[in-house]
């Protein structure tokens, strides 16, 4: 009797282990290999732009174009986030913003140096965002300095302006 119960002490002292061991093994598969994102898209600012473009009938490229460019001494490529074929301008790109580092406004600025006949325009989702801790310039007034259009999400409560959706009708019109 005492040897059955020294047994069963035993068998339950494995499988508790064994639990316990599965669990570490979960916990370690899991920061190995997180969960894939559900979307396509990096933003839900991104994909709130996506389905905008699509009701309105808009025709677009999501992230299917590249601008080559040289950061100095090294050749690049940008990805415009949405492009839409247009007669005039080529493609007008809308770049949508949460955040808009310092990265992304050098890469921005060299694009549009080696590029200026792309017509870039920033959809931010709050262009009175400072550019930096200790700066007075926004997102908007940089845009503004810099000679590129851009739309408040925030602010306006639309994603893009009705001029805008007018203007990329127009223009996919003649196409």
């Amino acid at each position: 009797m005492v040897k059955l119960l020294k047994l069963m002490a035993l068998i339950k002292y494995m499988v508790t282990a064994q639990a316990k061991m599965g669990r570490m093994i979960l916990k370690k598969y899991k920061k190995k290999f997180p969960k894939q994102p559900t979307s396509k898209f990096k933003s839900k600012l991104e994909e709130d732009f996506n389905n905008f473009l699509i009701k309105n009938k808009i025709r677009f490229g999501y992230e299917d174009y590249k601008v080559s460019y040289l950061k100095p001494e090294k050749p690049s490529t940008y990805t415009p986030d949405f492009n839409c074929p247009a007669v005039d301008t080529f493609k007008i790109i809308f770049e949508t913003k949460g955040q808009f580092l310092t990265s992304d406004r050098k890469k921005h600025l060299l694009v549009k140096q080696q590029h200026p006949d792309l017509d870039i325009r920033f959809v931010f989702s709050n262009s009175k965002t400072k550019i930096g801790k200790k700066s007075k310039t926004t997102y908007g007034k940089w845009c503004e300095l810099k000679g590129f259009k851009y739309h408040c999400v925030y602010s306006t409560k639309k994603l893009l302006p009705d001029e805008w959706i007018k203007e990329v009708l127009n223009q996919q019109e003649k196409l």
